[in-house]
């Protein structure tokens, strides 16, 4: 009993894995692709029953780093609950998106129940209200609760929205009984939003919607403390609109009050939220004066902020450049550059600081750090973001390196005293140090770089190995350098193998720190599963930068043991779990081929390829590939959460979301003009058949080359086929057909990554890195589209937008070894043979074959109409077996490349 009591006040979702929404965890991302109002793809595959091409809509969200999926059905032309039920029904066979929780989204609530009917784990219902009063209310919330979810509770009841404290109260505490005492939720299920309204409109009965809110933000959260309180920030300065300062300051103004009182989550626009103590005095008293309601007889306040408000519009953008800041003291105008990321001055004012303080290393230490502690604040409270933080690092790594040679120099001098007096020179331990590396036969590193910059922020010593790091160099450099932590990170699938043998090596080594896996192909139950148990001394997941500050500071301090207690125990349950799940039944090998996707084969008439055999393309234009690129996976990147080109006015992410596009528009035109790039692809076409199986037979002008395809043996519905690669390609018995590869690279990156690595600019770094990787996958786009057009010439009179190229509204699909639909690693040796990619473009392919330069991209082109993506899922032994003999591989070398598929 005194277990659950201690684990209650944590909101506990689950998939196949757990999501605790913890009091440090930061925003939970939402992936709303798969949802028929937002997503006009989704929408068309599921209207035309494709729904397993649907489920690869919502695997691309769970790969984009979606936390929870939004399910949402709710179109005038669909069956609902028939459409809810077929799709949910398919997620849950497909581990690799069931792993994370669903949100069931409708407005229809037999749609709903229908949903919940579905899934497994613990899911969230969007949403319920008392707006239909107490018996709708409890009707719905006892479905939702018997099924084991949690619920967003809309705060209406049948009068209305509450707009006075003690109706806001009322509301709320009503829903709270009604829930925990009649229903049986548990209170931290249930979020209220007790309704922010505007306040400044010259009405007066608006006057006190502010306190209104705050007063019962504090009530409420004494009545219910383990309820959580959010809100609508932005409606509060909606009188406002179009004066950014203004509202900026009266957001900053009234979460300082409301938080207080207890407010937990808010819609703001934190990326512009100023800090409350360096809002001018006189425009913070106005906004206190009309938040607070105070001094505000006859409107007064109200018409004083109105007057401030005119006089800062009629400036326009001289407030933008307003620098009265660099009168404060040298202490105060450094945090001011540190939070606001400005390097204009920096260098004169660590000068000026170096000269007040007795020794340089005293700089760091006081201001410096004292401003990094304002900047992992704000970050850790939500209130900056990712590119704000790394833009904080580059001022900070530009301050430091004037410092350093002066420090050096003293330390030389120490040095030299200890000498000549013949005693030891002992410097202090310093920081604490975090050794970061990209495994063995990985070239990714993204990801570690900007875990790197946070970590740096927020003091740590970081020793950055780099990418394709042996276990020996890692495990020598870390006894070495003594360090406190060792991270790893990896991105291609071969990797976690990499990362179960560094932990093994750890514990061989008697090592004592812990251990942090992350990247994009780990999670968290590979972890609990593979890597926890091969260390005793503490291996944990981290899912992404913002998760990498709390877990090294909780690490580093008293409460490390309490953690690695924790950490094990939920490890061990998800090993349990995972050990115990019910598999999802598989249909023998040769069943699957006979249950094959079949096409009227003698009614299909191949278009032969323009092009035959190879073709080189180097230097393509950059100005080109400039137009094909996805925003979206851009600000996923930045662990900016929402879709391209929403975010951009999104009331939380869109200020600082614009800063980043604008920087990154002005890099592309950087990066094309000057052509820091080189854009280099080979492509090839070849006639090609199969043999009714699962092996595609290429006739090149080397002879024949196979090419082996992995088929679904997923158990499914009657009538569903089991998806292969080769069912797109015609048998060689019904008639000839033709298929393609492709190779693409970005060359020349890492000139400028190490450039602006040098000058401590890590911001522009990895803009640089996200940009080349954004260029490739941009060059693949606009070359498929070309071959679909031209080289190949099957589509020849398309004309699509860029917004459908991202959709793939085209015929034909360009899947890469390595991803679901043919996951093995190895037929990409195959592929780079037959386009000769090494010595045409210049890639490598690592032992893990993984691509170097990591800006790469392979795959194959298929033109059949009705080719389409999938997810392989699990595959049986007898299916194993059949496709190492098919490619003369032993079992164990099978086994090595293909495990993360295997049942």
């Amino acid at each position: 009993m005194s277990e659950s009591l201690h684990i209650r006040p944590y909101l506990r979702l689950s998939g196949l894995e757990p999501l605790v929404v913890r009091p440090d965890t930061n925003f939970v991302n939402v992936g709303e692709r798969t949802n028929v109002t937002g997503s006009k793809k989704f929408a068309r595959l599921v209207r035309e029953n494709k729904y397993e091409e649907a489920l690869s809509v919502a695997r691309q969200q769970v790969e984009n780093g979606a936390q929870v999926l939004d399910v949402n059905m709710d179109d005038a032309l669909l069956d609902g609950v028939l459409a809810m039920t077929t799709f949910l029904n398919l997620v849950q066979s497909e581990p690799d998106i069931a792993k994370i929780p669903v949100m069931i989204d409708s407005s229809k609530f037999e749609i709903i129940e229908a949903g919940l009917k579905c899934v497994q784990g613990k899911c969230i219902v969007n949403s319920i209200s008392m707006k239909e009063g107490e018996a709708k209310f409890i009707e719905q919330a006892i479905i939702c609760q018997s099924y084991g979810a949690s619920v967003i509770v809309m705060a209406f009841d049948e009068k209305g929205q509450a707009d006075t404290k003690d109706r806001k109260v009322e509301i709320c505490h009503r829903a709270y009984k009604i829930l925990t005492e009649q229903v049986g939720y548990d209170p931290q299920d249930i979020i209220f939003d007790p309704n922010i309204f505007a306040v400044a409109t010259g009405l007066e009965e608006h006057n006190n919607y502010g306190v209104d809110f705050i007063e019962a933000t504090r009530e409420i959260k004494q009545l219910m403390p383990l309820t959580k309180v959010s809100g609508g920030v932005s409606n509060l300065s909606f009188s406002f609109r179009g004066n950014d300062h203004v509202r900026e300051a009266m957001h900053s103004v009234f979460l300082f009050h409301a938080i207080k009182a207890g407010m937990d989550m808010g819609i703001v626009n934190a990326g512009q939220l100023v800090v409350y103590d360096e809002i001018e005095p006189g425009l913070r008293e106005l906004c206190e004066d009309v938040i607070l309601n105070r001094n505000n007889d006859n409107n007064e306040a109200t018409e004083k902020l109105i007057a401030f408000a005119e006089t800062i519009k009629a400036k326009g953008k001289e407030n933008i450049k307003d620098e009265s800041w660099r009168e404060a003291s040298v202490e105060e105008r450094l945090k001011h550059s540190l939070v606001n990321g400005i390097t204009d001055y920096i260098d004169t004012d660590t000068e000026e600081a170096r000269l007040k303080y007795p020794k340089p290393l005293d700089v760091i230490e006081g201001p410096l750090m004292d401003g990094m502690n304002v900047v992992g604040d704000l970050f850790g409270s939500g209130k900056m973001f990712l590119p704000q933080v790394v833009k904080s690092a580059r001022v900070m790594k530009k301050s430091v390196a004037v410092l350093t040679p002066y420090i050096e120099a003293e330390k030389e001098k120490r040095k030299q005293a200890h000498l000549a007096a013949g005693t030891e020179n002992v410097e202090g331990a310093g920081a604490a140090k975090v050794l970061l590396a990209t495994v063995k036969g990985d070239v990714h590193d993204i990801g570690k770089n900007i875990v790197g910059v946070v970590l740096g922020c927020n003091g740590y010593d970081i020793i950055d190995l780099g990418v394709m790091v042996p276990a020996d160099k890692i495990l020598d450099t870390a006894e070495k350098e003594k360090v406190d932590i060792v991270g790893l990170s990896g991105l291609i699938t071969p990797s976690l193998d990499e990362m179960v043998h560094v932990a093994h090596e750890m514990k061989r080594r008697n090592m004592k720190q812990p251990l942090l896996i992350g990247g994009a192909t780990t999670s968290r139950m590979h972890t609990a599963v593979k890597i926890a148990p091969q260390y005793d001394n503490g291996v944990l997941h981290i899912l992404d930068a913002s998760r990498s500050v709390t877990a090294v500071s909780t690490l580093l301090s008293k409460e490390k043991k309490t953690l690695l207690k924790k950490t094990h125990q939920e490890y061990d349950d998800l090993r349990t779990q995972f050990l115990n799940k019910n598999k999802k039944e598989l249909i023998p090998y040769s069943e699957a081929v006979i249950t094959k996707e079949y096409f009227d084969w003698k009614k299909y008439q191949p278009v032969k390829p323009a092009v035959d055999g190879v073709k080189v393309l180097k230097g393509y234009d950059l100005a080109t590939i400039a137009r094909y690129i996805d925003w979206g996976p851009f600000f996923i990147a930045w662990e900016m959460p929402g879709h391209y080109p929403e975010v951009l006015t999104d009331k939380i992410f869109g200020a600082e979301a614009t800063k980043l596009y604008n920087d990154a528009q002005k890099l592309v035109q950087t990066i094309v003009d000057e052509k820091w790039f080189s854009a280099d692809g080979v492509i090839g076409f070849w006639p090609a058949a199969t043999n009714n199986a699962d092996t595609i037979t290429l006739q090149t002008d080397k002879g024949e080359v196979k090419l082996e395809s992995l088929r679904q043996q997923l158990k499914k519905a009657v009538g569903q086929p089991s998806y292969s690669l080769a069912d797109f390609i015609c048998p060689a018995e019904l008639g000839s057909d033709y298929m393609g590869s492709f190779a693409v690279t970005i060359q020349g990156a890492k000139k400028y990554i190490d450039k602006f690595a040098a000058e401590h600019d890590d911001y522009n770094k990895i803009l640089v890195q996200v940009l080349a990787d954004r260029f490739v996958e941009a060059f693949a786009e606009c070359l498929h589209e070309k071959v679909r057009k031209e080289y190949w010439g099957y589509e020849k009179n398309e004309a699509l937008s860029n917004e459908q190229l991202i959709k793939e509204e085209y015929n034909g699909i360009r899947p890469a070894p390595g991803y679901p639909a043919c996951p093995d690693h190895t037929e990409k040796l195959k592929l780079f043979d037959l386009l000769d990619a090494v010595n045409n473009i210049d890639i490598e392919l690592t032992e893990s074959l993984a691509m170097n330069p990591p800006a790469s991209v392979c795959g194959w082109y298929f033109a059949h109409p009705n080719s389409h993506y999938f997810g392989l899922g699990k595959i049986a032994k007898d299916q194993l077996e059949d496709y190492a003999k098919r490619k003369g591989m032993s079992i164990e070398e099978a086994e090595k490349w293909m495990r993360p598929v295997l049942e």
